[in-house]
């Protein structure tokens, strides 16, 4: 993979903004360190990879808080939908 640059992500936060940046990526890693997936691939440390996510524009200011929640919601719709699939034992 590609080395990745500030200057990618910068590109992504716009205004050349190196203080936004960093907040974007601190709340990200913190994110991560809470249990949410890397949503790029790749085997670096955890601020490479959320650059990394940042330059491909899959995390931004307007999704940040929001990945969260829908991994979440999928889980839990994946649970319900294992729970339904599973067979109940009928109580005699």
């Amino acid at each position: 993979m590609a080395r990745i640059t500030v200057e990618d992500c910068l590109a992504q936060v716009g205004d050349d903004n190196r203080f936004a940046l960093v907040h974007l990526a601190v709340e990200r890693i913190r994110q991560h360190r809470e249990g949410e997936p890397f949503l790029v691939k790749g085997k670096n440390k955890e601020i490479v990879m959320t650059l990394r996510e940042i330059a491909a524009g899959k995390v931004t200011f307007d999704n940040i808080h929001e990945l969260p929640k829908s991994r979440k919601a999928g889980a839990a719709a994946a649970a319900e939908a294992a729970e339904a699939e599973r067979p109940h034992e009928d109580e005699d």
